[in-house]
């Protein structure tokens, strides 16, 4: 499933495009269709336009509201821990942002949850995310750390903010066997984790990597 084709292109030069992909192989990305998905989205159309000359640097920039798009290999290292066993039905994604890492899902995975909080932002990203095609994303305006129990359990979680802790209606709404891919930490440290879950009350953690999110905020506005 491809929902980007080929209006990714343009914008940059493949060269710099191939850049990018060597790094994030360098890095140690392996999926080959991630990969794919990450060389041919149009990550410009998600930036101020101000930012879009630097849209395919690997480096994370800001979009407003104190947020910011994550960097490529960020967003490269979630989907493929997320989608490494199998390709889940459907996905919740907590923190739709500008849109991107909802496009690079949404690609891949037959029905993407997207639950944000900024009613600006979502707006933002509904727009642009309907220019591009997409059609297999459901949007919610609320507070990420609840999730969306209506639609629960899902067989992917992936959180775009870091709490403090993982949120309990998360672990909650993953269904068994399910995993979940979430940084966790304060402002000065956080870590990203993948939590599977292998019962109604067991769940195991693995370290993934350090990193830097914007802090998953209480409330929607």
């Amino acid at each position: 499933m491809n929902a980007i084709g080929t209006r990714g292109i343009g914008m940059t030069s493949a060269r710099t495009r191939e850049r990018l992909m060597t790094r994030l192989k360098e890095q140690g990305i392996r999926n080959p269709e991630v990969l794919n998905l990450i060389r041919s989205a149009p990550r410009h159309l998600f930036v101020d336009e101000a930012l879009a000359s630097r849209a395919y640097e690997d480096m994370a920039l800001p979009i407003g509201s104190g947020q910011t798009i994550s960097q490529p290999y960020v967003v490269a290292r979630m989907t493929e821990a997320l989608l490494h066993a199998d390709v889940p039905e459907s996905v919740l994604e907590i923190g739709t942002g500008c849109g991107y890492q909802t496009l690079i899902l949404a690609s891949l995975v037959p029905l993407v949850y997207s639950v944000e909080r900024l009613g600006l932002l979502q707006q933002r990203a509904r727009q642009v995310l309907s220019g591009l095609g997409v059609r297999n994303v459901r949007f919610r305006h609320a507070d990420g750390g609840w999730g969306w129990p209506q639609h629960a359990p899902y067989a992917g979680i992936l959180v775009g903010a870091a709490p403090a802790q993982v949120p309990p209606a998360l672990l909650e709404q993953l269904a068994v066997g399910g995993r979940m891919v979430i940084p966790v930490g304060n402002h000065n440290e956080q870590d990203l984790v993948l939590i599977t879950r292998r019962n109604e009350t067991d769940y195991t953690r693995k370290l993934l990597e350090r990193v830097n999110f914007v802090p998953l905020v209480e409330g929607a506005e």
